[in-house]
């Protein structure tokens, strides 16, 4: 059985977080380190995947976002604009999908099913909407909205980026922007749609839980940020 290191990371800034997966990925690569999953949260950042078009699902300038206290960066993960920011539990999984889980469409609906179990156990019922990605409430009612979205990039089998569930998010700031490019859809979080919200914490630990068991992988959980290999040293040689 494969083991996933599932580290608990509170909240750390996009670039640092960004970085880490970067390494992380390199590293995994290289086979030099096993499955992670980092779970974390940010502070205010609206991220810009490849789906961008000249910044139209930006209701503000990227200077007007900052003059407000958020971060924004263009990534390259797959999709559109979103936000992420405290109270949202981000899960970066850095897989090594070779040899038997090659499969992208696979891999992306068990992020997807990760949010769905969470939400179930704290009696939302939520669920997938065909042609968009991401985990929604009443997804085939009078309101859909979405309380979990999905966003990877794969190279080499090996992944980066992945998903964001609403726990006790800030709605307000989705308002900042066309969340995904999906204008005609609303957003929520757990806290929003129950009487008792689960604590941050609680969420977190089911999370790894149930990513681990849908991966068939043995959990070793770890409060902080992996150790890395020491990186090769690229200089030429005298």
């Amino acid at each position: 059985m494969r083991r996933l290191h599932a580290h608990r990371l509170g909240r750390v800034g996009y670039a640092e977080a960004l970085a880490l997966q970067e390494r992380l990925v390199e590293a995994r690569k290289a086979g030099a380190v096993e499955d992670v999953l980092l779970l974390l949260e940010h502070p205010p950042v609206v991220t810009l995947g490849r789906g961008v078009k000249d910044g139209k699902n930006l209701l503000l300038s990227p200077e007007a976002f900052r003059a407000r206290g958020f971060e924004v960066h263009e990534i390259g993960r797959g999709g559109d604009v979103t936000y992420h920011g405290p109270g949202q539990l981000v899960g970066y999984p850095i897989l090594d999908l070779k040899p038997d889980r090659q499969d992208v469409r696979k891999y992306v609906a068990s992020l997807e099913e990760t949010m769905i179990r969470v939400c179930a156990e704290h009696g939302v019922e939520a669920e997938r909407l065909e042609g968009f990605n991401g985990t929604w409430l009443d997804a085939h009612g009078a309101r859909p909205r979405k309380i979990g979205a999905v966003g990877v990039r794969i190279s080499r089998w090996v992944t980066m980026h992945g998903f964001a569930l609403n726990v006790t998010t800030d709605l307000s700031h989705f308002g900042l922007i066309v969340p995904c490019g999906i204008s005609d859809k609303g957003v929520t979080s757990l806290a929003t749609e129950v009487a008792e919200p689960p604590t941050f914490e609680a969420v977190t630990e089911r999370t790894g839980e149930i990513f681990a068991a849908l991966h068939e992988s043995e959990l070793v959980w770890h409060d902080g940020p992996p150790e890395l290999p020491a990186e090769t040293d690229r200089r030429p040689r005298a």
